[in-house]
């Protein structure tokens, strides 16, 4: 029988955010029902508010979440009703060209579930990112949820379900940084402070945060960066990098904004043949024009890093277990905890930059 529980809802473009009773049905096929136990509050969800991701209203909110398995349909052997779980929005489909090649993180056919979940009305919903956890339960894909250690905090570990992991990701799994390496990370929020926990984690002996708000460039500190940039004091970004590393940049550089003036700091911030990820997300009108010989002198590779290059079933345990090891302080993006009608508050504190993450407990 469906289930009728509380969810955040945005019913039109530009509006404020609602609590409403949703209605979840019984797992299908390849299906799960998860009890939500804790969602962050990410950037995302306020982009798709606002219309920024496409015009599918209403959409049940939410997405960074972890909770405890309650319902799984037939065929479903990946979990178990009682398992804890963090939930993911790409959960690889192990038979498109990408998977057979090895790449599952490039998964072109991503699972979500296929029943929606509903108003009291019927009006279908369309779950954040194929998730919508800003809600008591959600429906998903079994190969969303990925099991951890049942002893981790939710509203720490729920975290990795996106940003997180995205900029984690983007440091060792697209950057591929490893020991040794310098790294400069332009932006620093969630994702630009994970990117630099992530490079410190891999052994780069320098890690450069740049950003134009003092208190972000504390939080990172706090999260293992050597050196800061406040660009909102200094002329040239570019050549502060360089005086900090003899003249040369860094071996890679991790644009966490997505602008077209920060991606072009990136470019030329880093070293000859060194790498530029791009994890920040530009809006569609956004352009870019340089002279196409610099791309040719300067060698290197340019990547966009979609959630991190994860595969969420092996670096989700992994990351979990080195935080419960005491090894990694994924603790420190938690800046407050909130109930489930506050989301709309937690908008415009995050607007505002006054935390790194708000996370909602159910």
């Amino acid at each position: 029988m469906p289930q009728q529980v509380r969810g955040v809802i945005a019913r039109v473009k530009d509006a404020p955010v609602e609590l409403v009773n949703i209605s979840i049905p019984d797992p299908g096929p390849g299906e799960a029902v998860v009890a939500i136990s804790a969602c962050g509050v990410c950037h995302t969800d306020l982009t798709y508010r606002d219309g920024g991701i496409n015009d599918e209203f209403p959409f049940l909110l939410g997405h960074e979440a972890a909770g405890i398995v309650e319902a799984v349909g037939e065929n479903v052997d990946t979990v178990e009703v009682g398992d804890f779980v963090v939930l993911n929005w790409r959960a690889v489909c192990g038979k498109c060209r990408a998977c057979k090649r090895g790449r599952q993180q490039y998964c072109f056919d991503t699972h979500n579930a296929k029943q929606k979940m509903t108003l009291e009305d019927g009006t279908e919903l369309t779950p954040a990112l194929g998730i919508g956890a800003f809600a008591d339960k959600t429906l998903v894909h079994a190969g969303q949820c990925t099991k951890v250690d049942p002893t981790a905090d939710p509203a720490v570990v729920g975290l990795l379900g996106c940003g997180v992991m995205a900029g984690m990701g983007a440091a060792m799994n697209t950057g591929a940084v490893t020991r040794g390496d310098s790294v400069a990370v332009i932006g620093c929020g969630g994702v630009g402070d994970a990117a630099i926990m992530g490079s410190r984690l891999a052994g780069a002996n320098k890690i450069i945060a740049i950003d134009r708000d003092a208190r972000k460039l504390e939080w990172a500190i706090g999260l293992g960066a050597t050196h800061t940039i406040d660009a909102s004091e200094v002329d040239d970004v570019v050549e502060e990098v360089q005086e900090l590393t003899d003249g040369f940049g860094t071996d890679v550089v991790v644009d966490a904004v997505g602008r077209p003036e920060t991606w072009k700091q990136a470019f030329y911030t880093r070293d000859l043949a060194g790498t530029v990820v791009l994890v920040g997300v530009p809006t569609p009108d956004m352009t870019i024009e340089m002279p196409l010989v610099d791309f040719f002198s300067r060698g290197g590779s340019l990547k966009s890093s979609w959630y991190g290059d994860c595969l969420p079933e092996r670096d989700f345990p992994m990351l979990v277990d080195l935080h419960m090891q005491g090894r990694l302080p994924l603790e420190k993006f938690v800046s407050e905890r909130i109930a489930l009608d506050d989301v709309e508050q937690a908008f415009v504190t995050m607007h505002r930059g006054e935390v790194l993450r708000s996370v909602v407990i159910l």
